[in-house]
């Protein structure tokens, strides 16, 4: 990918560029945790977003993108991002950086990557890190990493749109390679858990559907979980989101809460409490917990957070039969998109086999199957 970028760069803009790369993510558990300051537990992977810059002393900036074959030119005193369009992105981290006082001059951009398109393995946040990183270095910027995926969260939030949590481009910044990062949401500090698997790989089977209310439940969950926090408040005074309370709490406020509202934020403490419970058992290498707490958020997230949909249940059931299938649960917003699973991988092909037939004969759709490394963060290549 990296020469790609380069010669294409040299085809479009007759020079040389500097090269950066940011990866995308999978969140290994920790699912609608991060809005309430919660916990969640993100890795970088392989596949990511490149970046080839060099400056262009013209009165515009210049960007490629290899994957819509289409260049787009915008000045930097007056952009107008586009709901929806690919360079939003760019002009997005433009203007937050500009805003913070890094003084831009104009640029010529390419930009591509190989993170599967719809997969939920946030490509939006690898691709603002990226160009964050790749302006950090073009213009020797002295920005700290942490500043860095807070300006590329603004930036989707303000200019794309999406409400979106730290977590995305926390991880593309702050990924090492065979790690997962046990990530406080309200602290932004992370501790790195080595994720040794042994002889199991992490696949992720793409649902190829993606359901509409994705968005608008998206919203009546957050909305659930603010109402439930103002309500606990009056018998919690000391407690700011659902994070601060445990497990031990849940029978006192299934008394205090509504019955439509107590689920969901049942979801959310009991979730946060496998986050730390996932963590501690990658470092003892106790394989077989992991796989029960991955199937434990699964059911959560369908029964009590209501955020599945009958493609991902019937991954989900499938997972729990097949011998080769360590754990699994659904990855992301929900409502389609990804499995997440761990399986062995001397016997991953069979398994994909079973699957596949299975799901189709169901479903009349065919899933993809995308395997999963955990690498670097974003750097400069």
């Amino acid at each position: 990918m990296k020469s790609q970028i380069t010669q294409t760069f040299q085809r479009h803009f007759e020079a040389e560029p500097l090269v950066v790369f940011a990866p995308g993510r999978i969140n290994l558990i920790g699912e609608h945790t991060d809005y309430q300051e919660g916990f969640v537990f993100p890795a970088a992977i392989a596949q990511g977003i490149w970046v080839g810059i060099a400056k262009n002393n013209l009165a515009v900036c210049r960007a490629y993108s290899l994957d819509f074959e289409q260049e787009f030119c915008f000045e930097l005193n007056s952009m107008s991002p586009k709901k929806g369009h690919w360079a939003t992105y760019i002009m997005g981290m433009c203007t937050l950086l500009q805003q913070a006082g890094y003084p831009l001059v104009n640029f010529d951009l390419v930009i591509g990557g190989d993170i599967p398109v719809g997969a939920g393995l946030s490509s939006s946040a690898a691709l603002s890190v990226s160009l964050g990183l790749a302006l950090s270095e073009l213009f020797s910027f002295p920005i700290q990493k942490k500043n860095l995926a807070l300006y590329a969260q603004k930036s989707e939030q303000l200019f794309a749109g999406v409400n979106c949590g730290i977590m995305d481009p926390y991880a593309s910044s702050f990924g090492k390679q065979g790690k997962a990062m046990l990530l406080d949401c309200r602290s932004l500090d992370h501790q790195d858990v080595p994720v040794n698997i042994e002889d199991y790989g992490l696949l992720l089977i793409h649902s190829k559907v993606s359901h509409s209310l994705a968005s608008s439940a998206y919203n009546q969950r957050r909305a659930a979980c603010e109402e439930s926090v103002v309500i606990l408040q009056q018998s919690y005074p000391e407690i700011r989101t659902l994070r601060d309370l445990a497990v031990s709490d849940l029978p006192t406020i299934k008394r205090l809460l509504p019955e439509a509202l107590f689920p969901k934020a049942k979801h959310v403490i009991t979730e946060c409490d496998r986050v730390h419970q996932t963590a501690a058992a990658l470092s003892s290498e106790n394989l077989a917990l992991v796989g029960s707490l991955l199937h434990a958020s699964h059911q959560s997230l369908r029964d009590d957070f209501e955020v599945s949909c009958a493609e991902l249940d019937f991954l989900a059931k499938q997972t729990e039969k097949a011998k080769a299938v360590l754990g699994a649960r659904m990855m992301g917003g929900g409502f389609g998109g990804c499995l997440l699973s761990i399986v062995k991988q001397q016997e991953s092909q069979v398994f994909k086999d079973q699957i596949q037939a299975a799901y189709e004969k169901t479903f009349q759709l065919t899933p993809e199957f995308i395997e999963v490394a955990l690498g670097d963060g974003a750097r400069k290549i």
